[in-house]
């Protein structure tokens, strides 16, 4: 079992910044994978970004890639996801999750652990 704990959600105007912390816990090292996800009101999940513990891959998605960084600190069990020129079609709540895979994966059903999630909203 892999816990995860998302924080770092808030209001914020549009072109600021915002950075988010999934804590991860228990046995991570079944799960080398670890995404965001976001899902906006009235909208499906999506693919925000993914990274492997071990550092070696990243992915973004295209609405994200160029404003988003996501990173990780294996001491910490903690990913990050660096969210800059932030717009209002950002606003969402903002999933972390972990996956056994070994690829970086973009679809959610691949994903076996996700946290509560954080709300994120970008006014205009």
């Amino acid at each position: 079992q892999v816990q995860l704990v998302e924080s770092g959600g808030g209001l914020v105007q549009t072109g600021g910044s915002l950075k988010l912390s999934c804590v991860a816990s228990g046995r991570t090292s079944s799960s080398p994978v670890m995404g965001w996800f976001r899902q906006a009101p009235g909208k499906d999940r999506e693919f925000v970004a993914g990274i492997k513990w071990s550092g070696s891959g990243t992915r973004y998605s295209g609405s994200v890639k160029g404003r988003f960084t996501i990173a990780r600190e294996i001491g910490e069990n903690t990913v990050y996801l660096q969210m800059n020129t932030l717009k209002p079609d950002d606003t969402a709540v903002y999933y972390c999750a972990a996956r056994a895979g070994v690829v970086v994966s973009n679809d959610q059903r691949e994903y076996d652990y996700w946290g509560p999630g954080t709300q994120v909203t970008v006014s205009s």
